[in-house]
């Protein structure tokens, strides 16, 4: 029996051996890997090539959303539900419209997160109960806020969605060069092009958008610079 390959990508690592051992006590299932963070999780996908990517949102460096979209553009063989333990309306939105195969809660069961997993991989789409109330809720709500901070994002190229979330996340345009591999003045110019793009004019504003629409989590610990 081919069992299904699945990588799990979350920042904390008693989540992800819990996950695991829940995993591997199915027969069909195979952990091929683990990521501590979104840019890891893409690299991996592509070394790996999992079935399954369980994504979790919050993560540093690259939220899982955006790992995603990047994911599905570069290998979309593989499926991705995201894992998260919050079920707010950016999330969920931004997660079905990156191609997210499904969306459980952490509070979902084993049994609930292994029927996620088969069903993805036989083509289908597989949404927690919570989730899908929230979805229904959602539909025809475009022109709301969400809708506009949706219109808005799909402006932002792949870069300036990893510098915003950096910066939102409080580090310095020296710390975001060195981690991304690019100078200080490329960061700089990406900075500027948010704030025209967003019609956001200083780093506090930059954060509060980020916040409001779901790039980082609103209980991160925030250091504005």
């Amino acid at each position: 029996m081919k069992r299904i390959t699945i990588l799990l990508a979350d920042d904390h690592t008693v989540v992800r051996e819990g996950i695991r051992r829940m995993l591997e006590l199915e027969n069909d299932f195979q952990v091929v890997g683990e990521a501590q963070d979104g840019r890891q999780a893409i690299a991996m996908v592509n070394q790996l090539r999992p079935d399954v990517a369980l994504m979790d949102i919050a993560m540093p460096w690259l939220n899982g959303i955006e790992a995603t979209r990047q994911i599905l553009k570069t290998v979309p063989a593989t499926k991705v539900i995201i894992l998260s333990a919050h079920n707010d309306d950016a999330y969920i939105t931004d997660a079905t419209r990156c191609g997210a195969a499904g969306f459980l809660l952490k509070q979902n069961s084993a049994r609930v997160v292994g029927e996620a997993i088969r069903q993805v991989q036989n083509g289908n789409t597989f949404f927690g109960a919570a989730v899908a109330r929230r979805l229904h809720q959602l539909e025809g709500k475009s022109s709301n806020r969400a809708g506009r901070q949706q219109a808005e994002h799909a402006c932002l190229t792949s870069r300036e969605l990893e510098v915003f979330q950096l910066i939102a996340e409080g580090n310095a345009n020296r710390q975001i060069a060195a981690g991304l591999g690019i100078g200080i003045k490329t960061v700089e110019k990406h900075r500027d092009h948010l704030m025209q793009k967003l019609d956001v004019h200083d780093t506090a504003g930059l954060t509060r958008h980020a916040i409001s629409a779901g790039v980082i989590e609103s209980s991160v610990q925030l250091t504005v610079v």
